[in-house]
């Protein structure tokens, strides 16, 4: 499996803890974990590649020039790093076709497979949305002029990279910024699904897009369905979506014992 990862130094220690519970529940997988990025120190990808090469996978680093998106636009406190993961059909080796993309504040408590092997034929993406009413209703209203069907988050793609080198202009997402520069919130996001919404395919959150931070909200709409039992056995990925992160020390949401038992494992060994 081919997996891309976009980060900077803060995000360091996240990223062990996110891969190791990748390799930890998905052991019988051989992974190709590329990174993206362009600020990390040697030492600090020298700790990446420590992890890795450790459960013998391999590392592929892709490291981006600042030059290559000087003339890129960018928006509030954003970096050009929102760009990686929206262009990564660019620099990813052409032998490459298919990659899943995940957020470092993020972990995988059971197999990816049946996510990684969903037929992407005649789409850019797969990804999955967090169906709750309001939230997509503003999006929609916020994008309107580009009639997006569902707003995804961006947090877990999965790439058709050869569809994607065929269809998707980088010109086409510098111009999206610079006319919406004023009105958009989470930049990679609204230009995946302002652009592309109508060529990503829908997977399930529950199993693999899970917001903690509606845990209660997924089990009262569930009749109960979605309890604690049935998130630890069946979803694959859970996202700690939202500023409140697990590894702070004031987080107080839901899984974050489970985090912790990660974190432990991961930062022992690093």
């Amino acid at each position: 499996m081919n997996i891309l990862v976009t980060l900077n130094s803060n995000y360091l220690n996240p990223l062990k803890v996110m891969l190791k519970s990748l390799f930890l529940n998905n052991p019988k997988e051989n992974f190709n974990i590329y990174i993206m990025q362009s600020s990390l120190t040697d030492e600090e990808l020298q700790q990446i590649e420590d992890v890795v090469n450790n459960e013998v996978h391999k590392l592929y680093v892709i490291s981006i020039k600042d030059e290559y998106f000087k003339d890129a636009p960018v928006v509030m406190h954003y970096s050009k790093e929102m760009y990686y993961r929206l262009l990564a059909f660019k620099f990813m080796p052409p032998e490459v076709d298919k990659l899943l993309y995940l957020d470092p504040d993020i972990l995988i408590i059971n197999n990816i497979k049946e996510l990684y092997n969903t037929d992407l034929t005649g789409y850019l993406f797969a990804a999955a949305y967090h169906d709750r009413g309001s939230v997509n209703k503003i999006n929609k209203i916020r994008l309107k002029p580009y009639d997006i069907e569902a707003y995804y988050n961006s947090g877990v793609l999965l790439f058709n990279l050869n569809h994607q080198r065929k269809i998707i202009n980088e010109n086409d997402i510098f111009d999206f910024v610079r006319e919406n520069a004023n009105s958009l919130i989470l930049p990679d996001q609204d230009i995946l699904n302002a652009l592309y919404s109508k060529s990503i395919k829908q997977v399930d959150e529950i199993l693999y897009n899970y917001d903690p931070r509606y845990y209660n909200y997924y089990k009262i709409l569930s009749n109960g369905k979605y309890d604690m039992n049935y998130i630890i056995y069946n979803t694959a990925i859970i996202h700690f979506c939202g500023k409140q992160k697990p590894w702070k020390k004031n987080y107080s949401g839901k899984f974050h014992s489970l985090y912790k038992h990660y974190e432990r494992i991961a930062l022992a060994q690093s």
